[in-house]
């Protein structure tokens, strides 16, 4: 049952992961996996050298927490399946409803981390407001051109890895921003459904980036956690509230995606514009600008959902 529900968590934070605007590390946090991951993710370094000297295998198989990473990374690869072939369809038939199950999701995981702070003081309350300026300050930016450069796929790994483990930062998103979503998810789904050579060389050098990233990333995490637990959640805590502004449900489109080589807008799997810079607005001014139902009662119920998962969520990983 306790490898059941690992594998559960990493396929909800796969799924999380393929989301501009959701975090996988959101999922871990709740889950009360995040620094259990963060610690087996900072093991994996030459100290393995040592252990494999003094009790071989079996002594790195124990120093990576073997059992638990195994089984959370192919729940996680599942999720990332599902996601990549079943919430990317959620999103493009039924956006506000989804869109609002994770604003809801969102609020109460901030609300969950928030209760972890245990002294709130001026330093909390600080890097709460910066946490939150960082993250809104991130919804806004306008996305910037791609690179299709294999270096230019290594950073974006290494960057997008490095917001999967903070809670409110999502990894799409910063592929999205970097420009290179279009052009990662693409070439993952090809992979996936032909095995396509050409796309090998893109999933791997992605795969090191990331890789690369956690390495580094996850150590500062881990060391932060240890030294300065109540400030890194307050600043952790910032960072969900901020994000809240990527994912409200209604949204009018207001610039799409283009192919970098054609010039031409990008269509998803219904024959639509991909849309790359929404405007948030009211539900009442949604269905005006946009010609779209708001779906607002079936919006707030999916929302309540999401907060509900949430605490649902925390007695699973307790």
């Amino acid at each position: 049952m306790n490898t059941f529900l690992i594998a559960l968590k990493g396929m909800a934070m796969g799924i999380a992961e393929v989301i501009p605007g959701v975090s996988g590390g959101t999922i871990a946090f709740i889950t009360g996996i995040y620094e259990r991951l963060l610690n087996v993710i900072k093991s994996i370094g030459p100290d393995l050298l040592k252990e494999w000297k003094q009790d071989g295998f079996s002594g790195i198989w124990k120093a990576i927490d073997g059992n638990f990473i195994i089984t959370l990374v192919a729940g996680m690869a599942v999720g990332v399946i599902v996601g990549v072939f079943g919430i990317s369809h959620l999103l493009e038939t039924y956006p506000v409803v989804l869109w609002a199950f994770f604003f809801g999701l969102i609020i109460a995981s901030a609300i969950y981390i928030a209760k972890q702070v245990t002294n709130w003081r001026l330093l909390e309350i600080v890097l709460l407001i910066i946490g939150i300026t960082v993250a809104y300050g991130i919804t806004v930016i306008s996305p910037v051109q791609g690179n299709e450069a294999l270096w230019f796929v290594f950073i974006s790994g290494a960057i997008a890895i490095s917001a999967l483990i903070l809670p409110g930062i999502s990894g799409s998103f910063i592929l999205l921003l970097l420009g290179m979503y279009t052009f990662i998810v693409p070439t993952v789904k090809q992979f996936l459904s032909t095995f396509d050579m050409a796309s090998l060389s893109v999933v791997i050098v992605f795969g090191l980036g990331c890789l690369t990233g956690l390495a580094l990333f996850s150590r500062v995490l881990s060391w932060t956690f240890k030294h300065y637990k109540n400030p890194t959640l307050a600043l952790l805590t910032g960072f969900m509230l901020g994000s809240l502004n990527k994912i409200w449900p209604w949204r009018n489109p207001i610039e799409w995606l283009k192919d970098k080589q054609t010039g031409e807008y990008v269509l998803n799997d219904e024959g639509l514009r991909k849309v790359l810079v929404e405007q948030n607005v009211s539900p009442s001014n949604y269905e005006a600008l946009t010609g779209n139902e708001a779906m607002f009662v079936p919006a707030i119920i999916a929302a309540v959902v999401g907060f509900i998962a949430v605490f649902i969520l925390e007695k699973l990983g307790k």
